[in-house]
């Protein structure tokens, strides 16, 4: 496949009916469904081995209090609860379109099997839902959760993300993921295993993350048999351990040029097949210590298009050649 620089050439991209040139969520969604879809983000605050000690305690350096749930629901809230208020909000804008319940905050396998079924069977119960959502760390899936998993994913359309950041285990050490790329690699292949689609969280900008590593980290990832990507901003947030060491002066944030550079340069390395559920993350207004740009979403995604036009590029071109 290729494209002329003409913006209008730009939706002859496989999975683009408009001027993307990258494999949009938006896209598989409203194809596969028919209609608009959207998330629902839950919290039921099941917590994370590197939080409780059983991993380490801290959690990783870049994550909120709220284990990355910031603008998820209540957790004293039960989940009907939360998806109710959560889903009203967003019914404003969408009136009538579908619901995914995402178990967004925390590690969302990390329970025993009957509490997991339950909170599953829960969510898929809700009005108007068509799926499942349900991030956790590779280190908390086994096989018998895994099987679990695989058997919703016969039901229901079913993605497990699993938050990756890096494949270099020296980052993830100074990070303190407190689990390897091979960890991740052994959770991921027992999903695969028992058919469950894999959605990989990847962080640029890293402290100690070259360009070439955060390629590396594209690479990597680009030779699995993944279902979508999530490409996040490193976001510094107050209270954590790199909001710290940035309000001492030790690390830097990356620039919006330098950010929306790699990214088209990740996009251009994975195959076109993969969803591209993000390209840049939220961070809580009021705990943001950097970079302030990000506040400005609409702009780096705009600035991404811009760039793959620019260079009249597009997802999996790079694996064209």
């Amino acid at each position: 496949m290729s494209l002329n620089s003409s913006s209008a050439d730009a939706g002859r991209f496989e999975f683009s009916d408009d001027n993307k040139r990258y494999h949009t969520y938006n896209y598989y969604l409203r194809h596969r469904f028919g209609k608009k879809v959207f998330k629902v983000p839950l919290n039921v605050d099941l917590g994370c081995p590197n939080r409780d000690g059983t991993k380490g305690v801290g959690g990783c350096a870049f994550c909120s209090a709220r284990r990355s749930g910031d603008f998820a629901g209540d957790p004293r809230d039960d989940i009907r609860t939360q998806f109710e208020e959560m889903s009203a909000v967003m019914r404003t804008k969408w009136a009538d379109a579908l619901c995914i319940p995402y178990f967004q905050a925390g590690s969302n396998t990390y329970a025993d099997t009957g509490t997991l079924k339950s909170m599953y069977e829960t969510a898929l119960s809700l009005e108007n839902c068509v799926g499942l959502s349900i991030a956790t760390r590779a280190d908390c899936i086994d096989r018998e959760k895994a099987r679990l998993l695989g058997d919703i994913a016969e039901r229901t359309y079913l993605t497990v993300e699993l938050g990756l950041q890096s494949v270099h285990d020296e980052t993830a050490l100074k990070m303190n993921r407190c689990h390897t790329y091979a960890d991740f690699l052994a959770g991921y292949e027992l999903l695969r295993e028992y058919g469950v689609n894999v959605c990989v969280h990847i962080i640029n900008g890293l402290p100690g993350e070259s360009r070439e590593m955060m390629l590396e980290t594209a690479g990597a990832i680009a030779k699995l048999d993944l279902h979508a990507v999530k490409v996040h901003l490193l976001h510094i947030l107050r209270g954590t351990q790199l909001g710290d060491l940035y309000e001492q002066g030790r690390i830097e944030p990356m620039t919006q040029e330098n950010y929306v550079n790699i990214v088209c340069d990740q996009l251009e390395r994975l195959p076109a097949r993969f969803i591209i559920e993000r390209l840049t993350g939220d961070g809580a207004r009021a705990d943001l210590l950097a970079p302030l740009w990000s506040l400005r979403k609409r702009n780096v995604l705009n600035s991404i298009d811009k760039e793959l036009a620019k260079r009249n590029t597009y997802q999996g071109s790079a694996l064209d050649k």
